[in-house]
Protein backbone atom coordinates (compact mmCIF):
# COMPACT_ATOMS: atom_id res chain seq x y z
CA UNK A 1 0.00 0.00 0.00
CA UNK A 2 1.19 3.10 -0.62
CA UNK A 3 1.51 6.07 1.62
CA UNK A 4 -1.35 8.37 2.70
CA UNK A 5 -2.52 11.19 0.66
CA UNK A 6 -1.46 13.87 2.39
CA UNK A 7 2.03 12.14 2.53
CA UNK A 8 2.24 12.23 -1.02
CA UNK A 9 1.02 15.86 -1.18
CA UNK A 10 4.14 16.49 0.96
CA UNK A 11 6.91 14.29 -0.77
CA UNK A 12 5.50 16.11 -3.74
CA UNK A 13 5.62 20.07 -2.63
CA UNK A 14 9.42 19.42 -1.42
CA UNK A 15 10.40 17.78 -4.47
CA UNK A 16 11.21 14.21 -2.96
CA UNK A 17 9.10 12.72 -5.21
CA UNK A 18 8.11 13.78 -8.61
CA UNK A 19 4.47 12.44 -9.87
CA UNK A 20 6.47 10.49 -12.54
CA UNK A 21 8.19 8.67 -10.18
CA UNK A 22 5.27 7.69 -8.30
CA UNK A 23 3.15 6.68 -11.27
CA UNK A 24 6.49 4.19 -12.04
CA UNK A 25 5.73 2.74 -8.54
CA UNK A 26 2.21 1.96 -9.52
CA UNK A 27 2.97 0.37 -12.84
CA UNK A 28 5.62 -1.32 -11.17
CA UNK A 29 3.03 -3.45 -8.71
CA UNK A 30 0.80 -3.63 -11.49
CA UNK A 31 3.14 -5.38 -13.70
CA UNK A 32 4.55 -7.62 -11.40
CA UNK A 33 4.50 -10.89 -12.43
CA UNK A 34 3.31 -12.49 -8.92
CA UNK A 35 0.65 -9.89 -8.65
CA UNK A 36 -3.44 -9.10 -9.62
CA UNK A 37 -2.78 -6.25 -12.01
CA UNK A 38 -3.97 -8.19 -15.02
CA UNK A 39 -7.30 -8.74 -12.98
CA UNK A 40 -7.02 -5.68 -11.43
CA UNK A 41 -6.54 -3.51 -14.58
CA UNK A 42 -8.06 -6.42 -17.20
CA UNK A 43 -7.87 -3.48 -19.84
CA UNK A 44 -4.39 -2.08 -19.05
CA UNK A 45 -3.38 1.02 -17.70
CA UNK A 46 -4.21 4.20 -19.20
CA UNK A 47 -2.37 5.47 -22.10
CA UNK A 48 -2.68 9.09 -20.95
CA UNK A 49 -1.26 8.64 -17.26
CA UNK A 50 2.14 8.85 -18.05
CA UNK A 51 1.27 12.30 -20.08
CA UNK A 52 -0.58 13.71 -17.32
CA UNK A 53 2.19 12.52 -14.76
CA UNK A 54 4.89 14.40 -17.06
CA UNK A 55 2.51 17.57 -16.88
CA UNK A 56 1.81 17.35 -13.19
CA UNK A 57 5.96 17.76 -12.72
CA UNK A 58 5.49 20.62 -14.97
CA UNK A 59 2.92 22.56 -13.78
CA UNK A 60 4.66 22.18 -10.28
CA UNK A 61 7.57 23.90 -11.53
CA UNK A 62 5.83 26.37 -12.41
CA UNK A 63 4.02 26.94 -9.04
CA UNK A 64 1.00 25.04 -10.35
CA UNK A 65 -0.60 22.38 -8.40
CA UNK A 66 -4.47 21.03 -7.56
CA UNK A 67 -4.90 19.81 -4.48
CA UNK A 68 -4.45 16.02 -5.79
CA UNK A 69 -1.34 16.97 -8.47
CA UNK A 70 0.23 14.21 -9.25
CA UNK A 71 -1.72 11.45 -6.82
CA UNK A 72 -2.22 8.12 -8.40
CA UNK A 73 -5.82 7.12 -8.39
CA UNK A 74 -8.05 4.18 -10.36
CA UNK A 75 -11.46 4.58 -11.42
CA UNK A 76 -14.01 2.01 -11.37
CA UNK A 77 -15.20 0.59 -15.01
CA UNK A 78 -18.25 2.18 -14.80
CA UNK A 79 -17.24 6.18 -14.60
CA UNK A 80 -16.97 7.57 -18.35
CA UNK A 81 -13.22 9.00 -18.74
CA UNK A 82 -12.76 10.87 -21.95
CA UNK A 83 -11.19 8.90 -24.74
CA UNK A 84 -11.70 5.29 -23.06
CA UNK A 85 -14.45 3.02 -23.42
CA UNK A 86 -16.37 2.33 -20.46
CA UNK A 87 -17.66 -1.22 -19.97
CA UNK A 88 -18.92 -1.81 -16.49
CA UNK A 89 -17.48 -5.31 -16.34
CA UNK A 90 -19.41 -5.98 -19.06
CA UNK A 91 -19.39 -7.55 -22.36
CA UNK A 92 -22.79 -5.52 -24.13
CA UNK A 93 -21.72 -2.09 -24.41
CA UNK A 94 -20.51 -0.35 -27.42
CA UNK A 95 -16.52 -0.52 -27.84
CA UNK A 96 -16.83 3.45 -27.95
CA UNK A 97 -14.43 6.18 -26.09
CA UNK A 98 -16.14 8.32 -24.21
CA UNK A 99 -16.49 11.76 -25.40
CA UNK A 100 -16.34 13.37 -21.99
CA UNK A 101 -14.84 12.70 -18.50
CA UNK A 102 -17.98 11.69 -15.48
CA UNK A 103 -18.72 15.04 -13.76
CA UNK A 104 -16.37 13.00 -10.57
CA UNK A 105 -14.01 12.30 -12.95
CA UNK A 106 -13.61 15.31 -14.62
CA UNK A 107 -13.48 17.33 -11.34
CA UNK A 108 -10.35 14.96 -10.03
CA UNK A 109 -8.55 15.26 -13.59
CA UNK A 110 -9.01 19.54 -12.88
CA UNK A 111 -7.64 18.34 -9.07
CA UNK A 112 -4.21 17.35 -10.75
CA UNK A 113 -5.18 13.44 -10.21
CA UNK A 114 -3.40 11.48 -12.45
CA UNK A 115 -6.12 8.75 -13.72
CA UNK A 116 -3.84 5.59 -13.94
CA UNK A 117 -6.67 2.96 -15.07
CA UNK A 118 -10.19 1.31 -15.26
CA UNK A 119 -10.20 -1.19 -12.74
CA UNK A 120 -12.53 -4.53 -12.33
CA UNK A 121 -15.84 -4.70 -11.12
CA UNK A 122 -19.08 -7.08 -11.06
CA UNK A 123 -20.78 -6.87 -14.37
CA UNK A 124 -23.07 -3.98 -13.50
CA UNK A 125 -21.93 -3.89 -10.42
CA UNK A 126 -24.95 -5.55 -8.94
CA UNK A 127 -23.32 -8.09 -6.42
CA UNK A 128 -21.33 -7.68 -3.32
CA UNK A 129 -19.22 -10.52 -4.15
CA UNK A 130 -16.74 -8.95 -6.83
CA UNK A 131 -16.82 -12.24 -8.86
CA UNK A 132 -16.47 -11.75 -12.79
CA UNK A 133 -16.92 -14.80 -15.49
CA UNK A 134 -15.68 -12.33 -18.12
CA UNK A 135 -12.55 -10.42 -17.14
CA UNK A 136 -11.34 -12.51 -14.15
CA UNK A 137 -11.51 -11.63 -10.02
CA UNK A 138 -9.18 -9.80 -8.29
CA UNK A 139 -7.94 -11.90 -5.47
CA UNK A 140 -8.11 -10.51 -1.92
CA UNK A 141 -4.79 -9.43 -0.22
CA UNK A 142 -5.22 -11.54 2.75
CA UNK A 143 -4.32 -15.13 2.65
CA UNK A 144 -3.51 -14.54 -0.93
CA UNK A 145 -2.82 -18.41 -1.57
CA UNK A 146 -6.22 -19.44 -0.75
CA UNK A 147 -7.59 -16.93 -3.16
CA UNK A 148 -10.77 -15.15 -1.64
CA UNK A 149 -13.06 -13.26 -2.79
CA UNK A 150 -12.27 -8.97 -2.74
CA UNK A 151 -15.95 -8.01 -2.59
CA UNK A 152 -17.90 -6.35 -5.23
CA UNK A 153 -18.71 -4.93 -6.56
CA UNK A 154 -15.54 -2.51 -6.38
CA UNK A 155 -13.50 -5.09 -6.07
CA UNK A 156 -10.39 -4.38 -8.29
CA UNK A 157 -10.55 -0.92 -6.91
CA UNK A 158 -9.78 -1.96 -3.13
CA UNK A 159 -7.24 -4.45 -4.44
CA UNK A 160 -5.65 -1.17 -6.46
CA UNK A 161 -5.34 0.46 -3.29
CA UNK A 162 -3.82 -2.78 -1.17
CA UNK A 163 -1.44 -3.41 -3.70
CA UNK A 164 0.12 0.02 -4.21
CA UNK A 165 -1.49 0.22 -7.61
CA UNK A 166 -2.96 3.74 -6.71
CA UNK A 167 -2.79 5.92 -3.61
CA UNK A 168 -6.63 5.88 -4.02
CA UNK A 169 -9.58 4.80 -6.00
CA UNK A 170 -13.00 5.86 -6.75
CA UNK A 171 -15.67 3.67 -6.90
CA UNK A 172 -19.68 3.15 -6.87
CA UNK A 173 -21.74 2.25 -3.58
CA UNK A 174 -25.45 1.34 -4.39
CA UNK A 175 -25.58 -1.48 -1.62
CA UNK A 176 -22.05 -1.34 -0.33
CA UNK A 177 -19.80 -1.56 -3.20
CA UNK A 178 -17.45 0.77 -1.71
CA UNK A 179 -17.36 -0.40 2.18
CA UNK A 180 -17.91 -4.60 1.22
CA UNK A 181 -14.32 -4.67 -0.59
CA UNK A 182 -13.00 -1.98 1.58
CA UNK A 183 -13.90 -4.09 4.66
CA UNK A 184 -13.03 -7.36 3.11
CA UNK A 185 -9.01 -6.11 1.87
CA UNK A 186 -8.43 -3.79 4.88
CA UNK A 187 -8.66 -0.55 3.82
CA UNK A 188 -11.11 2.62 4.32
CA UNK A 189 -14.14 2.86 1.81
CA UNK A 190 -16.63 6.14 2.57
CA UNK A 191 -20.25 6.30 0.67
CA UNK A 192 -21.21 9.73 1.10
CA UNK A 193 -24.48 11.08 1.15
CA UNK A 194 -25.92 10.51 -2.50
CA UNK A 195 -27.04 13.61 -3.91
CA UNK A 196 -23.54 15.27 -2.81
CA UNK A 197 -21.49 13.71 -6.31
CA UNK A 198 -23.35 14.11 -9.63
CA UNK A 199 -24.15 10.51 -10.87
CA UNK A 200 -23.18 12.08 -14.55
CA UNK A 201 -21.19 10.33 -16.51
CA UNK A 202 -21.71 7.00 -14.15
CA UNK A 203 -23.52 3.50 -15.24
CA UNK A 204 -26.34 3.22 -13.37
CA UNK A 205 -27.49 0.60 -11.30
CA UNK A 206 -29.83 2.40 -9.37
CA UNK A 207 -30.96 6.10 -9.95
CA UNK A 208 -32.34 5.78 -6.50
CA UNK A 209 -29.42 4.32 -4.01
CA UNK A 210 -26.67 5.30 -6.26
CA UNK A 211 -23.53 7.41 -4.92
CA UNK A 212 -20.02 7.76 -6.02
CA UNK A 213 -17.65 7.05 -3.06
CA UNK A 214 -13.79 6.11 -2.50
CA UNK A 215 -11.45 3.83 -0.86
CA UNK A 216 -7.99 4.82 0.67
CA UNK A 217 -5.31 3.66 2.80
CA UNK A 218 -6.78 6.45 5.50
CA UNK A 219 -10.22 8.76 6.73
CA UNK A 220 -8.30 11.45 5.62
CA UNK A 221 -7.55 10.35 2.49
CA UNK A 222 -11.41 9.66 1.40
CA UNK A 223 -11.98 13.14 2.77
CA UNK A 224 -9.86 14.90 0.42
CA UNK A 225 -11.00 12.52 -2.66
CA UNK A 226 -14.96 13.25 -1.29
CA UNK A 227 -14.04 17.27 -1.11
CA UNK A 228 -12.81 16.99 -4.54
CA UNK A 229 -15.84 15.07 -6.47
CA UNK A 230 -18.22 17.11 -4.54
CA UNK A 231 -16.82 20.34 -5.72
CA UNK A 232 -16.23 21.90 -1.73
CA UNK A 233 -13.03 23.30 -0.28
CA UNK A 234 -10.31 20.26 0.56
CA UNK A 235 -9.93 21.52 3.98
CA UNK A 236 -8.28 19.07 6.98
CA UNK A 237 -10.97 17.23 8.99
CA UNK A 238 -11.55 19.46 11.93
CA UNK A 239 -10.08 16.95 15.11
CA UNK A 240 -13.18 15.00 17.21
CA UNK A 241 -13.24 14.90 21.13
CA UNK A 242 -14.32 11.04 21.41
CA UNK A 243 -14.81 11.68 25.41
CA UNK A 244 -18.73 11.84 25.22
CA UNK A 245 -19.50 10.91 21.84
CA UNK A 246 -22.91 8.88 21.18
CA UNK A 247 -22.85 6.14 19.67
CA UNK A 248 -25.85 3.66 19.20
CA UNK A 249 -25.18 -0.56 18.31
CA UNK A 250 -28.49 -1.48 16.21
CA UNK A 251 -29.79 -4.51 17.97
CA UNK A 252 -31.63 -5.32 14.79
CA UNK A 253 -30.53 -7.00 11.81
CA UNK A 254 -26.56 -6.52 11.74
CA UNK A 255 -25.48 -9.22 13.93
CA UNK A 256 -27.12 -12.51 12.71
CA UNK A 257 -25.02 -14.84 11.04
CA UNK A 258 -22.38 -12.79 12.84
CA UNK A 259 -18.62 -15.14 12.56
CA UNK A 260 -16.68 -15.64 15.36
CA UNK A 261 -13.76 -13.74 14.11
CA UNK A 262 -15.69 -10.52 12.90
CA UNK A 263 -17.72 -10.84 16.54
CA UNK A 264 -14.60 -10.98 18.77
CA UNK A 265 -12.81 -7.89 16.27
CA UNK A 266 -15.73 -5.55 16.83
CA UNK A 267 -15.99 -6.14 20.28
CA UNK A 268 -12.49 -5.51 20.70
CA UNK A 269 -12.82 -2.90 18.50
CA UNK A 270 -15.79 -0.89 21.21
CA UNK A 271 -14.42 -1.55 23.93
CA UNK A 272 -11.27 0.37 22.88
CA UNK A 273 -13.57 3.30 21.93
CA UNK A 274 -15.67 2.69 25.09
CA UNK A 275 -11.96 3.28 27.09
CA UNK A 276 -11.55 6.40 25.10
CA UNK A 277 -14.78 8.16 26.13
CA UNK A 278 -16.97 7.15 23.53
CA UNK A 279 -20.62 6.30 24.94
CA UNK A 280 -21.90 3.50 23.77
CA UNK A 281 -25.29 2.77 23.77
CA UNK A 282 -27.70 -0.48 22.40
CA UNK A 283 -30.57 0.45 20.21
CA UNK A 284 -33.23 -0.64 18.13
CA UNK A 285 -34.26 1.24 15.49
CA UNK A 286 -37.61 0.66 14.28
CA UNK A 287 -37.41 2.00 10.67
CA UNK A 288 -35.19 -0.74 10.21
CA UNK A 289 -37.44 -3.63 11.12
CA UNK A 290 -39.04 -2.24 7.97
CA UNK A 291 -36.18 -2.31 5.39
CA UNK A 292 -36.80 -5.65 4.18
CA UNK A 293 -39.91 -4.57 2.42
CA UNK A 294 -38.43 -2.28 0.10
CA UNK A 295 -36.92 -5.63 -1.05
CA UNK A 296 -39.63 -7.21 -2.46
CA UNK A 297 -38.84 -8.48 -6.00
CA UNK A 298 -35.79 -7.16 -6.25
CA UNK A 299 -36.77 -3.61 -4.67
CA UNK A 300 -36.24 -0.33 -6.31
CA UNK A 301 -32.90 -1.38 -7.51
CA UNK A 302 -34.23 -4.39 -9.70
CA UNK A 303 -36.48 -2.39 -10.92
CA UNK A 304 -34.53 0.67 -12.27
CA UNK A 305 -32.12 -2.06 -13.64
CA UNK A 306 -34.58 -3.95 -15.81
CA UNK A 307 -35.82 -0.03 -16.89
CA UNK A 308 -32.03 0.65 -18.13
CA UNK A 309 -30.80 -2.85 -19.40
CA UNK A 310 -34.30 -4.18 -21.01
CA UNK A 311 -33.38 -3.08 -24.51
CA UNK A 312 -29.62 -4.53 -24.05
CA UNK A 313 -31.31 -7.66 -22.21
CA UNK A 314 -33.31 -8.10 -25.47
CA UNK A 315 -30.24 -8.14 -27.72
CA UNK A 316 -27.61 -9.37 -25.88
CA UNK A 317 -29.28 -11.75 -22.92
CA UNK A 318 -26.77 -14.45 -23.70
CA UNK A 319 -23.39 -12.03 -23.17
CA UNK A 320 -24.59 -11.76 -19.66
CA UNK A 321 -23.00 -12.59 -16.26
CA UNK A 322 -26.03 -15.41 -16.08
CA UNK A 323 -26.15 -14.47 -12.19
CA UNK A 324 -26.34 -10.56 -12.59
CA UNK A 325 -28.94 -10.82 -15.82
CA UNK A 326 -31.30 -13.18 -13.49
CA UNK A 327 -31.27 -10.53 -10.77
CA UNK A 328 -32.02 -7.75 -12.89
CA UNK A 329 -35.24 -9.90 -14.37
CA UNK A 330 -36.42 -9.35 -11.25
CA UNK A 331 -37.12 -6.25 -11.56
CA UNK A 332 -39.90 -7.29 -14.33
CA UNK A 333 -41.86 -8.67 -11.91
CA UNK A 334 -42.78 -5.40 -10.31
CA UNK A 335 -45.80 -2.97 -12.03
CA UNK A 336 -45.48 0.65 -11.93
CA UNK A 337 -47.95 0.57 -9.08
CA UNK A 338 -45.70 -1.56 -6.84
CA UNK A 339 -42.31 0.78 -7.72
CA UNK A 340 -44.04 3.69 -6.86
CA UNK A 341 -45.56 2.53 -3.25
CA UNK A 342 -41.95 1.37 -2.77
CA UNK A 343 -40.36 4.65 -2.98
CA UNK A 344 -42.82 6.49 -1.00
CA UNK A 345 -42.50 3.88 1.54
CA UNK A 346 -38.68 4.54 1.45
CA UNK A 347 -39.18 8.37 1.68
CA UNK A 348 -41.34 8.12 4.78
CA UNK A 349 -38.43 5.42 6.39
CA UNK A 350 -36.00 7.73 5.60
CA UNK A 351 -37.45 10.48 7.45
CA UNK A 352 -38.53 8.49 9.99
CA UNK A 353 -34.32 7.22 10.61
CA UNK A 354 -33.60 10.62 10.82
CA UNK A 355 -35.57 11.65 13.57
CA UNK A 356 -33.85 8.03 15.35
CA UNK A 357 -30.80 9.20 14.16
CA UNK A 358 -30.81 12.98 16.27
CA UNK A 359 -29.96 11.68 19.45
CA UNK A 360 -26.60 9.53 18.37
CA UNK A 361 -23.36 11.30 16.49
CA UNK A 362 -23.06 8.16 14.82
CA UNK A 363 -24.41 4.48 14.32
CA UNK A 364 -21.39 1.45 15.02
CA UNK A 365 -21.54 -1.78 13.36
CA UNK A 366 -19.93 -4.44 11.37
CA UNK A 367 -19.84 -3.39 8.03
CA UNK A 368 -20.18 -7.49 6.69
CA UNK A 369 -20.73 -9.83 9.52
CA UNK A 370 -18.07 -12.47 7.74
CA UNK A 371 -14.61 -12.57 6.17
CA UNK A 372 -13.73 -12.92 2.77
CA UNK A 373 -15.00 -16.59 1.89
CA UNK A 374 -12.64 -18.43 -0.73
CA UNK A 375 -13.63 -17.85 -4.58
CA UNK A 376 -13.57 -21.73 -5.47
CA UNK A 377 -16.82 -22.14 -2.48
CA UNK A 378 -19.54 -19.82 -4.12
CA UNK A 379 -19.09 -21.98 -7.35
CA UNK A 380 -22.31 -23.41 -5.70
CA UNK A 381 -25.10 -21.34 -6.71
CA UNK A 382 -27.16 -21.36 -3.05
CA UNK A 383 -23.86 -20.18 -1.34
CA UNK A 384 -23.06 -17.51 -3.95
CA UNK A 385 -26.93 -16.77 -2.91
CA UNK A 386 -27.26 -16.53 0.56
CA UNK A 387 -23.47 -15.63 0.70
CA UNK A 388 -24.24 -12.19 -1.19
CA UNK A 389 -27.54 -11.42 0.65
CA UNK A 390 -25.02 -11.53 3.39
CA UNK A 391 -22.64 -9.11 2.52
CA UNK A 392 -25.10 -6.59 1.11
CA UNK A 393 -26.81 -6.64 4.39
CA UNK A 394 -25.27 -4.39 6.93
CA UNK A 395 -24.02 -1.83 4.09
CA UNK A 396 -27.13 -1.60 2.47
CA UNK A 397 -28.84 -0.24 4.68
CA UNK A 398 -27.12 3.07 4.43
CA UNK A 399 -27.98 3.43 1.06
CA UNK A 400 -31.81 2.33 1.52
CA UNK A 401 -32.10 5.16 3.95
CA UNK A 402 -30.12 7.48 2.39
CA UNK A 403 -27.49 8.16 5.22
CA UNK A 404 -23.39 8.63 4.65
CA UNK A 405 -21.34 5.52 5.94
CA UNK A 406 -17.75 4.86 6.31
CA UNK A 407 -15.72 1.46 6.79
CA UNK A 408 -12.41 1.52 8.68
CA UNK A 409 -10.86 -1.44 9.47
CA UNK A 410 -10.59 -2.46 12.79
CA UNK A 411 -8.47 -6.09 13.13
CA UNK A 412 -5.14 -6.40 14.34
CA UNK A 413 -2.07 -6.62 12.17
CA UNK A 414 -1.51 -10.19 10.10
CA UNK A 415 -5.51 -11.31 11.39
CA UNK A 416 -8.15 -11.33 8.46
CA UNK A 417 -9.18 -7.81 7.86
CA UNK A 418 -12.87 -6.71 9.96
CA UNK A 419 -14.33 -3.42 9.13
CA UNK A 420 -15.66 -1.21 11.57
CA UNK A 421 -19.28 0.66 9.68
CA UNK A 422 -19.56 4.16 11.00
CA UNK A 423 -23.10 5.56 9.69
CA UNK A 424 -24.32 9.26 10.36
CA UNK A 425 -27.02 11.33 9.15
CA UNK A 426 -28.18 12.71 5.63
CA UNK A 427 -25.94 15.45 4.61
CA UNK A 428 -23.78 14.53 7.71
CA UNK A 429 -20.49 13.79 5.62
CA UNK A 430 -17.66 16.23 6.99
CA UNK A 431 -18.86 15.22 10.47
CA UNK A 432 -19.28 11.44 9.79
CA UNK A 433 -15.58 11.59 7.98
CA UNK A 434 -14.36 14.04 11.19
CA UNK A 435 -16.01 10.86 13.93
CA UNK A 436 -14.72 8.36 11.92
CA UNK A 437 -10.43 9.88 11.34
CA UNK A 438 -10.51 10.34 15.41
CA UNK A 439 -11.82 6.54 15.69
CA UNK A 440 -9.71 5.39 13.25
CA UNK A 441 -6.50 7.08 15.30
CA UNK A 442 -7.86 4.82 18.25
CA UNK A 443 -7.93 1.83 16.66
CA UNK A 444 -4.29 1.87 14.79
CA UNK A 445 -2.71 3.30 18.57
CA UNK A 446 -4.61 0.24 19.79
CA UNK A 447 -4.28 -2.47 16.79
Amino acid sequence: MLPAIDVLRTQLVDRRLDAQALLATCLGNIEADAGEGSRVFPHGVSQAAQTQAMASDALRRYGVAGPLAGIPISVKDLFDVQGEITRAGARVLPEQPATRDAVSIGRLRAAGAVLVGRTNMTEFAYSGLGINPHYGTPVNPFDREVARIPGGSSSGAAVSVTDGMAAAAIGSDTGGSCRIPAALCGVVGFKPTASRIPLDGAVPLSCSYDSIGSMAPSVACCASIDSIMADEPDTPLPPVDLAGLRLAVPANLVFDHIDAHVATTFERAISRLAAAGVIVRDVEFGSWNALTGLGQHGGLVAAEAWAWHVDLIARQANRYDPRVLSRIRFGSQQSTAEYQRTKARRTLLCRQADVELQPFDAVVCPTVPIVAPRIVDLADESVYTSTNRLLLRNPAIANMLDLCALSVPCHEAGKAPVGLMLMGRHMGDRRLLAIGASVEAVLRQTG
